[in-house]
């Protein structure tokens, strides 16, 4: 019996309860509404709910009444073996052995479905994350936002959305001519102009770019400026890309900034967009500037979208690119962005405001806070940052994001490299991706010792090791459908480490494979089936989280 099979029973006995207590009241419940917790001591049973204190009141009778009536029916419900009345009306619950270990055949039979969910269904979630200025090397802030707008899609997918991964390329704008002068001052031998980038990959893109277009210096110095800029940009989002994929993040749009500006034999995306947000009544014209009056929706002060000189700001790209997700039919709109952009956090909900939208629901900013990593040093190339290439050759991909989403995200970071190196149950990845290539050794062991899963009786996963790994396995999918309601991925790492700790406790009490010459037992053939349950729900958490499961360590 699964958490969402109890509620259901809990909400059949509770139905008719409520309609003696309050005929001319429709309570209109469904099984979501009975919240069901795991009682910190197992003592307590597998599951406590406090429903009957949330309804007492509104059904006019004692919580401990109430909890009294619930448990009295309760006792009657397949699959339950007992019903304990605790506090001012807390219902404990304790499942018969073989309810809670048919979970085990579940999940094996469901493999990597197991945990998916419809909680998001009908949803549709643009995410838009890392969108780092193609002018230079990923560093660590762009990786902390890879690792974690990577697995806040995949929590999504497995929730039922339709999500998608988006890099939003800062293409246009001065950035870009402050980088083509940049190129092509190295590709002349000149100094690094005062505004540009420095670093010694802008030597190496230069390089590129001459062997790539051998007559550049011979071009005027228009055309000069356009081809180093051009090319250069080809060549450092294509080390984007590639940075990215080896940091197992793949997007699914790469949208160019330079779109929303393009001249299509009509007005631009820009354009349209100032049209847009001037017909929902937030547009006005103050001193020959155009402004948007987003103070209506919570910003600090109104923005300028075009400047008396008829230039569009960084707001108006900003506008745009929020209408066009709504345009590519994204109901809502999540971003994410680094400790240093808390101004725009209500910029952004000005805009979703602006266009009609709810500001509170059809739009989030999630801000991240910083990385430090000790001992780090910053990069040869680059000499001014740490780049997310050297951070992955040096930790590795699956420890480096492992680290990186098992915390908050609005919660700085210390990352221990030397930690996060060791091949001991002191570095949490490793104590995960452990257990499940114990589960994998288990399984392998068996079939040589003849064990197989020909028989299931889960009525003899009586073990309180086997009772509390069945519980936490039972915790999966709501899990999954919590995590990503808020955003969070770091609730499946922690869960992971908490399910590994309950694996090694069972592996250390419950034999798979038989003591010596003893026979091969039916509970031994059950527990294969706990075995490799675990090993599935390991494997599915960790895929939620970019990480590998190996089979073998």
């Amino acid at each position: 019996m699964n958490p969402e099979a109890l509620s259901a029973a809990v909400l059949a006995v509770l139905d008719p309860i409520a309609v003696s207590l309050r005929p001319d009241e429709q309570l209109a419940l469904e099984a979501a509404d009975i919240v069901l917790e795991r009682p910190r001591n197992r003592d307590h049973g597998d599951w406590s709910t406090n429903i009957a204190m949330r309804l007492a009141k509104r059904l006019g009778t004692n919580p401990r009444d109430l909890a009294q009536r619930i448990a009295d029916g309760l006792t009657q419900s397949d699959g339950i073996a007992g019903v304990e009345i605790a506090g001012p009306g807390f219902i404990n619950i304790r499942l018969e052995a073989g309810a809670a270990g048919a979970l085990a055949k579940t999940i094996v039979d469901q493999g990597s479905a197991y945990g998916t969910n419809a909680s998001q269904a009908g949803v549709s979630v643009n995410v838009e994350f890392v969108s780092a200025n193609p002018t230079g090397p990923l560093h660590i802030g762009h990786t902390r936002w890879a690792a974690l707008g990577d697995s806040i899609v995949r929590l999504l997918l497995a929730s039922g959305a339709q999500a998608v991964r988006e890099y939003y390329i800062n293409d246009a704008g001065a950035q870009m001519e402050r980088f083509a002068r940049s190129v092509l001052a190295a590709a002349k031998g000149e100094p690094t102009p005062e505004d540009g980038y420095p670093g010694a990959y802008i030597a190496e893109l230069a390089q590129r770019v001459l062997t790539a277009h051998p007559g550049l210096l011979d071009l005027p110095e228009a055309e000069q400026l356009v081809v180093a800029r051009d090319q250069a940009y080809e060549y450092q989002l294509a080390e984007i890309k590639a940075s990215l994929d080896a940091f197992n993040v793949p997007f699914d749009v790469w949208f160019s900034e330079r779109t929303l500006h393009a001249d299509s034999g009509g007005p631009s995306l820009v354009d349209q967009a100032v049209d847009r947000l001037r017909a929902q009544g937030h547009v006005f014209d103050e001193e020959g500037a155009v402004w948007v009056r987003t103070t209506d929706f919570g910003d600090d002060k109104d923005r300028v979208i075009r400047r008396s000189n008829g230039e569009y700001t960084y707001f108006a790209a900003d506008a745009a690119y929020y209408l066009n997700k709504g345009d590519r039919g994204f109901q809502n709109k999540i971003y994410l962005l680094g400790a240093d952009h808390h101004g725009y956090v209500h910029r952004l909900k000005a805009v979703a405001g602006a266009a009609g939208e709810d500001p509170e629901k059809n739009i989030e900013v999630l801000i991240g806070q910083l990385v430090s990593v000790r001992g780090a040093r910053l990069s040869k190339r680059a000499g001014n940052i740490i780049e997310m290439d050297d951070l992955r050759s040096w930790i590795g991909t699956d420890a480096l994001r492992y680290a990186l989403e098992r915390s908050p995200a609005d919660s700085p970071l210390d990352l221990d490299p030397e930690l996060l190196q060791k091949r001991t149950n002191d570095n949490p990845v490793f104590y995960v991706q452990y257990a499940h290539a114990r589960t994998h050794n288990v399984s392998r062991n068996a079939a040589d010792s003849g064990v197989d899963r020909s028989e299931f009786a889960p009525e003899l996963l009586t073990h309180e090791t086997e009772s509390a790994l069945l519980g936490a396995l039972q915790e999966f999918p709501r899990l999954v459908a919590f995590a990503a309601e808020v955003r969070e991925p770091h609730r499946i790492a922690r869960y992971l480490e908490e399910l590994a700790g309950l694996y090694h406790r069972w592996y250390d009490n419950c034999r798979v494979i038989p003591k010596g010459d003893d026979p091969i037992e039916s509970v031994h053939r059950t527990r294969l089936w706990l075995n490799d349950a675990t090993g599935q729900v390991l494997r599915n958490g960790l895929d939620l989280l970019g990480v590998s499961a190996p089979e073998r360590m």
